[in-house]
Parts: C-alpha cells; sequence; structure tokens
C-alpha cells in the first residue's frame, strides 16, 4: 500500500521551497543585469564608433588635435609600451615564479614574504603606480615622459599577475615528474626547463594574457609617465601616447572629438574581447589538462 504524505512532508519534499526560488530568481537577474550592461555597452560603442573605422583611420595620422585623421601613431605607441611592459615583466616574472615555486618552501618566511607582497601590489591603484612611475623613473631615473617610462610602470602593476599565474602553473606540475627525472639523473636545471616550463605553460599564458589586457587598458599610470604627445614615436625615449590615454583625451579634453573617441574605444574593445576570449580558452583548455592528470 502506498503511504499518503502528510502536508509538511509534502512540502519539504517539493524541489524548491520559496526562500530557494528566490534566491534562483535573484541570481538570474544579477546575471541578466552583468550581461545586459555588457551588452548595451558593446552595442553602444560599436553603433556609434564602426562609422569611424577605416583602413584610413588606421593608417594615418591624427589630426586636429585629433577630431580628424587616424590613430596610427597612437597605435604605434601602444604597441611600444606593451613591448617594453613584456620584455621586462616576463623574464622577471617567469624568474620569480620558478625561485617561489621550485626552490622556496611554502612556509619560509621568504615564501610568505613574496607572496604578501605580490597580493598586495595586486590590489594597489593604477594610478599609485602612476604616481611611483613618475618619481623613479621619470625624475630620478631621468628617463622623462617616455614610451620606456610608460612601460617600465606597466611592468610593475603587471608582475603580479603573470608571477602568481606561473607559480601556480608550476605548482600543478604533478610532483611525479620531478621523482622521475631525478630517478633518470637528469639535473634539475634540465628538468626545469625541458619538463616543468612546458608542463607549466598554460598557466604562464594565461598570466601573461591577463597581463596584456590590463597593460593595454590602462590610462591613469600612463599619463604620468608615456606622456599626451600623439606623433609617431622614434624611439622607447620619446613619449608616446597609449590608446587609452587617446579616448580619455577625445572624450574628456577635446570638444567634438567624441567620433574619433568611439572609433578608438572600438578598436581597444575588440581588442580586449579578443585577449579575454583567448585567456577563456586557455584557461579551459588548462582545466581539462589537469582532470586528464589527475
Amino acid at each position: 500500500m502506498t503511504r499518503k504524505m502528510t502536508t509538511p512532508q509534502a512540502f519539504r519534499a517539493l524541489p524548491f521551497r520559496s526562500s530557494e526560488g528566490i534566491a534562483t530568481l535573484g541570481i538570474w537577474a544579477v546575471v541578466v543585469l552583468v550581461s545586459g550592461t555588457l551588452f548595451w555597452l558593446l552595442a553602444d560603442i560599436f553603433w556609434h564608433g564602426i562609422g569611424q573605422v577605416s583602413w584610413n583611420f588606421l593608417t594615418t595620422e591624427p589630426l586636429n588635435a585629433g577630431r580628424e585623421g587616424g590613430i596610427a601613431p597612437i597605435l604605434v605607441s601602444t604597441g611600444l609600451i606593451v613591448g617594453v611592459c613584456m620584455a621586462v615583466s616576463i623574464p622577471l616574472g617567469v624568474g620569480t615564479a620558478i625561485l617561489l615555486a621550485e626552490f622556496t618552501a611554502n612556509e619560509s618566511w621568504l615564501g610568505r614574504f613574496v607572496r604578501l607582497s605580490l597580493d598586495t601590489l595586486a590590489g594597489v591603484p593604477s594610478i599609485v603606480f602612476g604616481l611611483f612611475g613618475n618619481a623613479f623613473f621619470c625624475k630620478t631615473l631621468g628617463f622623462g615622459f617616455s614610451i620606456l617610462s610608460g612601460g617600465l610602470t606597466l611592468a610593475c602593476m603587471v608582475l603580479p599577475i603573470l608571477i602568481r599565474s606561473t607559480q601556480e602553473g608550476l605548482r600543478a606540475v604533478p610532483e611525479d615528474y620531478r621523482r622521475s627525472a631525478a630517478a633518470l639523473g637528469i639535473t634539475r636545471t634540465a628538468t626545469l626547463w625541458e619538463l616543468l616550463l612546458p608542463a607549466a605553460m598554460p598557466g604562464l599564458m594565461v598570466g601573461l594574457l591577463l597581463g596584456i589586457g590590463r597593460a593595454i587598458s590602462e590610462t591613469a599610470a600612463l599619463i604620468f609617465t608615456s606622456g599626451y604627445v600623439d606623433r609617431m614615436p622614434e624611439s622607447i625615449w620619446d613619449s608616446g601616447r597609449a590608446l587609452s590615454v587617446h579616448i580619455f583625451d577625445l572624450a574628456m579634453n577635446i570638444s567634438g572629438g567624441e567620433s574619433n573617441a568611439y572609433g578608438s574605444a572600438l578598436i581597444l574593445v575588440t581588442t580586449l574581447v579578443m585577449i579575454n576570449s583567448t585567456v577563456s580558452w586557455l584557461a579551459e583548455r588548462f582545466r581539462k589538462s589537469r582532470i586528464l592528470v589527475v
């Protein structure tokens, strides 16, 4: 005989209680709000900026304080700034990550101090890095307002992200790899370069792309270091205007520069979306590779 449930028992057997239903609706509301805001922002930039983007816009110099012309020197300056940033941050970041992951114990005072310092630096506002770069690179070292100063300042911002992601990538490599290499008589250096770093490459690439994404979108740090000059730079010692600074200047300081600001913003957002998509793809591959290893 089937036993009939009482009202309290039936209520407890329901898949969703009222509080759970409210929580579910709240979560979906947040998802819709965040996604809607993103799509609205992208649609607005695309709608106002697509008419400005052309081959001529990408290959000519700004005219009339940026109201007319293109953004060729801006793109070159941005590429040089990001290039200097990566050239400095990659060797320092990877070297520090190797030191922390392979040659420093987790509970040692050095390891704890460095990790605390990196986590603190990762949360410092970009304007503080800009003031530091202006005081140290521009004035103390005498680099002045230059692409070099801007790139070095961005390197200080990118290093915490790159170090932590590479460190986690190295720690994710199974310990059996190291033991097997030691049993075969392979030196620690050869193990590091031929086995551990290739295995940790997904984590390194994720940190690298995240760092590039942050560097290419920074404004406050570059205003105080690389400057506003919108001419074609001849070397890294010249001042150069990054794309984010160019957008800020057109939108805030130049009357009638809104159309070119939207076009520049579309180029910047498109680049950032491509970088973030690549990061997501690499992160998913990294996750699946970890599952397969386990």
